[in-house]
């Protein structure tokens, strides 16, 4: 395996590089859990796209920067924000899973009306999928609209919807032709969540905070234009977004980051005389995590020479987002353990590390083992293709995490 990018590709490594040693102090910390990003993150988003190092090859009439596709150039400049530790942009549901279904299948008129301030960071979405009644089957969606002088009038519910509660906007599934088979008749509106008739209502999960909300439609009206790709189209269109969705879930540089951080994190953390580095046990566990996160990065470079020869990327795509989010619970579960007695503190302890950032992660990242494409079904189109999942190491998952797969499985089933 070649990976010699070039002379003329260490030559944008280096301006990259000069970039962070110039601008790093700039980027924000990270975000948390809001919702919606601070000013400094949209400042910081805003002098990205200026330079081309986030929405790089986004059309300029759009809000990006316009640059030709170069996928090593975007490699290199994901390479070089991880190694620095610095987030490399903005990303979220609108930015990472909305805007390149626009900039795919969305009419010119949305294209400039919602792209640009959604990079920006000006308006967040929300996605209207999952219903109680059909999470992964999501094609059994019973939130209907009919047609009534020129509007979709909307009446159902949607369930796990992430943000909703921030959000300015939702793109959403709804069924629009009653007769047609369950995969054909659905469109994809996109609408404010200011409309008349939405009701949202947290839901608290086992993290003690709501990121989740079930959102209710009565007599909902959206211009019949709000639509993106045409009527009972709406599965073609939403199988599109949920592809950009499992590239977000499964990012290898975001689970290198929090390996590092992890390190870190081993590095100070005391346990008896010595660091919790200096114990055999988590060590090999840190090795072993370690061994899975380089494997998940080759992986990723298998996938960009596919690309380089028109190759979709098949299986080798498939497992990104499956891998990528068990792996990340593993880290947390890691960290915790490194930590002691001082893993359990949550909610506020002055004891807690990293204002029970990793706590909060352990138990969240559960959620998206589920979401986004549910493992176990994962898995098992992966067998049915004859590929064969690695195994867990033994040691990577303590029984508390086991306890907590129940009580996750018990609150967040059926999502999408």
């Amino acid at each position: 395996m070649d990976l010699d990018y070039g002379p003329q590709y260490d030559a944008f490594r280096e301006e990259v590089r000069q970039f962070l040693q110039t601008h790093g102090h700039r980027a924000p910390d990270g975000q948390g859990r809001a919702a919606r990003p601070s000013p400094e993150a949209v400042e910081w988003q805003k002098l990205l796209i200026l330079h081309g190092y986030t929405a790089r090859t986004i059309p300029k009439e759009y809000g990006g920067y316009g640059a030709e596709p170069d996928i090593l150039k975007s490699r290199i400049i994901a390479e070089e924000f991880s190694r620095a530790g610095i987030p490399a942009g903005l990303a979220n549901q609108g930015i990472s899973m909305l805007v390149p279904t626009l900039l795919e299948l969305g009419t010119e008129a949305q294209k400039r009306q919602w792209i640009e301030p959604t990079l920006n960071g000006e308006i967040v979405w929300c996605q209207g999928y999952s219903e109680p009644g059909a999470g992964s089957d999501l094609a059994a969606l019973k939130t209907s609209a009919r047609v009534e002088n020129g509007d979709f009038v909307i009446n159902g519910q949607k369930i796990w919807t992430s943000t909703a509660k921030q959000a300015d906007m939702i793109f959403c599934l709804v069924r629009t032709e009653q007769d047609a088979p369950k995969h054909g008749g659905i469109s994809y509106l996109i609408f404010s969540m200011d409309t008349p008739g939405i009701e949202v209502r947290p839901l608290k999960t086992m993290t003690g905070h709501a990121e989740f909300n079930e959102t209710f439609f009565t007599d909902v009206r959206v211009p019949m234009d709000q639509i993106v790709g045409q009527r009972g189209q709406g599965w073609y269109v939403a199988n599109a977004t949920l592809g950009h969705e499992r590239g977000m879930l499964g990012d290898p540089d975001a689970l290198e980051n929090r390996l590092q951080a992890l390190v870190r994190l081993m590095q100070k953390e005391r346990i008896g005389q010595g660091c919790a580095m200096d114990n055999a046990v988590l060590r090999d566990r840190l090795v072993a995590l370690q061994a899975e996160v380089a494997a998940m990065k080759l992986n990723g470079m298998r996938i960009l020479s596919n690309s380089f020869r028109g190759d979709p990327g098949g299986m080798a795509k498939l497992v990104v987002k499956l891998q990528s989010c068990e792996l990340a619970h593993q880290i947390s579960a890691l960290a915790i353990d490194a930590m002691g007695e001082m893993g359990i503190l949550y909610h506020g302890s002055e004891r807690e590390r990293e204002d029970g950032a990793w706590q909060w992660n352990y138990m969240f990242q559960l959620g998206l083992i589920i979401g986004g494409g549910t493992a176990q079904i994962q898995k098992n189109i992966i067998a049915e293709r004859g590929l064969e999942m690695p195994r867990e190491p033994k040691l990577a998952r303590p029984a508390a995490a086991e306890q907590a797969t129940a009580v996750a499985s018990g609150q967040k089933k059926g999502a999408a």
